[in-house]
């Protein structure tokens, strides 16, 4: 049992580090899953159990977190926008909106 557990303590420490080294890449569930050996649905529901959030929004809280510091060193949402790895500004303002409860403009 406890062995177990920390193999999947392991699994979940790889996957965070994954998303946050390729969260410009916007990976989606199945390359996050694929990557530390689990299928998607197995994957999504010990993440969520382990880090208190599914994926994707672990993911959105990374790509804000990042936007947030270069709209903070004076980046234009257009830079800040392609920087997250996002193809339009308004999927950044739709996110910011949802996680901060501003839109970029009034955040910067």
């Amino acid at each position: 049992m406890e062995e177990q557990l920390e193999f999947n303590y392991a699994r979940i420490a790889q996957s965070i580090e994954y998303i946050k080294n390729n969260f410009k890449d916007q990976p989606e569930l199945d390359d996050i899953a694929k990557e530390v050996g689990l299928s998607p649905f197995h994957f999504q529901r010990l993440f969520t159990e382990w880090a208190g959030v599914s994926p994707k929004k672990f993911l959105q809280y990374v790509s804000v977190s990042y936007a947030k510091d270069l709209l903070k060193q004076s980046s234009s949402l257009a830079e800040a926008t392609h920087e997250v790895g996002f193809s339009s500004t308004s999927r950044l303002h739709d996110l910011f909106i949802r996680i901060e409860g501003m839109t970029p403009g009034e955040y910067k």
